[in-house]
């Protein structure tokens, strides 16, 4: 939870003001024009992979979630904002083919569990889903039961899955620059959510942000 410093450091834009709702619309259009040129860069290779077909499927279903989520109050910081770009950018640069490092059963396995744990978490987070950090309501059902992120958690499976059958410097590059982000989303999120009483005593439940007992 931030200090009452960081707190006061921190401004957001109220939910019904023309600044968040500009940076809303710019938030969606974002994303969906991203997504929908990483979904014509994948769909040549579905046929040949069962695991692009997923991932596929994932990213997708990303687009639907920003199409239909509620308008929030945005941190208006460039930090929050970065992060949450670069987050959502880097998983959608990685590149098909590489070295197979297990066989593709494995990963198709790793995978699939990976997307069911997202999926799952977006379906009970509903129209709250959103890329930057942003209190847009408190869920503690389904699989915010076991860890605070799982969303998170199921991209972090199903990126290790992708990976490890397409293993590339390249690639390597890429996650690893999406998996640090990811760790900063985390922290910009908590932060804004901890000045919230209702995010505070989840936070004593549910002691894992992303790894259960590990983080």
């Amino acid at each position: 939870m931030m200090s009452n410093d960081t707190a006061a450091s921190l401004s957001h834009f109220g939910a019904g003001s023309p600044q968040a709702l500009f940076l809303d619309l710019l938030e969606r259009a974002f994303v969906l024009i991203l997504v929908s040129s990483f979904l014509y860069r994948l769909a040549p290779t579905l046929a040949e992979s069962v695991p692009n077909l997923l991932i596929m499927v994932s990213e997708g279903l990303t687009a639907l979630m920003i199409l239909i989520r509620r308008p929030g109050p945005a941190m208006n910081t460039g930090y929050g904002w970065a992060i949450a770009i670069i987050g959502t950018c880097a998983p959608l640069l990685v590149v098909p083919g590489g070295d197979q490092w297990v066989p593709a059963g494995v990963t198709v396995g790793l995978m699939s569990f990976g997307l069911l744990c997202s999926i799952s978490a977006k379906i009970f987070l509903r129209r709250s889903f959103g890329i930057v950090p942003a209190n847009r309501g408190v869920q503690r059902e389904g699989p915010y039961r076991v860890v605070r992120h799982p969303i998170y958690f199921g991209y972090l499976l199903a990126q290790i899955g992708f990976f490890c059958v397409s293993v590339s410097v390249s690639n390597a590059v890429v996650y690893a620059a999406c998996w640090l982000a990811m760790v900063l989303r985390i922290r910009a999120e908590e932060e804004i959510l901890g000045l919230d009483p209702d995010y505070a005593e989840y936070q004593q439940t549910v002691r894992y942000r992303l790894i259960p007992f590990v983080w």
